[in-house]
Order: C-alpha cells, then structure tokens, then sequence
C-alpha cells in the first residue's frame, strides 16, 4: 500500500482520471466530494470512498480540505469490490492510515498494519443523491439556474417564461433527460446541495431554510423519502 496526503485550498479540483490502483479516498479534515460516472458521494471525516482500479472518477474539496488517499494494487487486494463502495472511518481506521503513512516502516510491520486495514473496511449502505443535468438547452438553462440557488421555488410555468418554453415542454425535457418528474429533481438537486453543509456539521434548520424548505420538518422528510434515512444518520458509521 502507498499513502498519500493532498492539501486541497478552497476550489481544488482535481478533474476526471484513474488509477491502475485501488483507491480508498478519505479525508481526515474538510469535506471530500467524489464523482463518478456511478453517483456522486460527499465524504465527512467518518466515511471514505473505496474506488476501483482504473474507475474514472473527479475529486472536489468543500473549504480547506486534506485528502489521504490509501492505493492499493489489485493483484495484492483481498477485496475486490467491483463498484464504488462507502466505508465507514472510525479512530482505528483513521489512525492506522496514518500509520501506514510513514515511509520507513520495516516490511513486517507494514504488512501486519495493512492485513489489519483490510479487517477494518466495512461498507456503508446508503444511496448517493443524484440530480443530473438535462441535455436539453432550456431545460438546462433551467438546471443551472437552480444549481446556483437551490431556494429558487418557481414554477416550471415561471421558468418557461425566462427561457422561452412552455411548463409543459420543460415538465417533458426533465422526465426525458433526468428519468425523473421536475418536482422529484428538484428536491434531488436540494439534498444534494444540501450534502456538504450536512457533512461539515451545520445545523439541520439552516441548512433546510438555506436550500429553499420552510421547515425543518419538510427537508427531513423529503431527505428520508430520497435516502431512507434521516440526514443525523446519513454520515454516521454502522456502530456510531
């Protein structure tokens, strides 16, 4: 295994490649965003994204961030997860990647720590959020517009008469493009601005008024419904 440490200042970006390693990106401080062409998973301190060998994928910091990243060659892998795959860090794990960090470790040593790393990966089952882009040119007029302020509550009939469509030919564009009803990819592109806030420990309630729910109350429900899980418990391990 070799570890590797990346400061990541506000607006790093790593863009789309691979690896012929496995990658396990974590971040011990900040927020790690990670996409591919799988999902898109927004990765606090307690959870790592395990990512296969030679998986496209891009990596994004949310404010100062440090990403380590633990890659691992397959042909000496005990796991072979074939997709993207959520793991849970708890203060072992953690404390171990930085042990294993250490360049002049003796081999004996670092193979009983990586054999103890392999113990401890242990999946995380929840559902990413995913609000894609449509490629119609109005409705994604309408997309972007949205993404740059997720509180923006007009309807497809007000948004038609900014972009030059009709509510119904928009209503048609999203279900083609997104595979999803425009009420529904709205409240996925909330939740997924949503995440970052979550995972870097602001309250629900500002959280919920800032991506356009009246209510606490509403933005927890419609958090549930997308992931069957309350946002609370969303970046908690397992056993937290």
């Amino acid at each position: 295994m070799l570890v590797g440490t990346f400061p990541m200042p506000p607006g790093t970006r790593y863009g789309r490649h691979t690896h012929d390693a496995h990658q396990l990106a974590w971040a011990p401080s900040g927020v790690l965003n990670v996409e591919t062409d799988a999902g898109t998973w927004v990765l606090p301190p307690t959870r790592a994204l395990w990512i296969p060998a030679t998986v496209p994928h891009e990596t994004t910091g949310h404010g100062r961030t440090t990403m380590r990243s633990v890659y691992l060659m397959p042909e000496r892998c005990s796991i072979d997860w074939p997709d993207p795959q959520p793991v849970a860090v708890g203060g072992l794990l953690a404390e171990l990647i930085g042990h294993l960090a250490q360049p002049d470790m003796d081999a004996a040593a670092r193979s009983r720590a990586e054999a103890v790393l392999f113990d401890l990966l242990e999946p995380v089952p929840v559902a990413s959020i995913e609000a894609p882009t449509p490629r119609d040119a109005r409705a994604s007029d309408v997309a972007r517009a949205l993404l740059a302020d997720p509180s923006d509550g007009r309807s497809l009939e007000a948004w038609g008469r900014q972009v030059g469509a009709s509510g119904r030919t928009l209503a048609r564009a999203f279900r083609h493009d997104t595979g999803l009803p425009f009420g529904r990819w709205r409240t996925c592109l909330r939740l997924r601005a949503a995440l970052p806030a979550l995972a870097a420990g602001e309250p629900v309630s500002r959280v919920a008024a800032r991506v356009g729910y009246e209510t606490p109350s509403a933005f927890i429900a419609a958090f549930r419904r997308e992931t069957g899980l309350p946002p609370g418990a969303y970046f908690r391990g397992p056993n937290q």
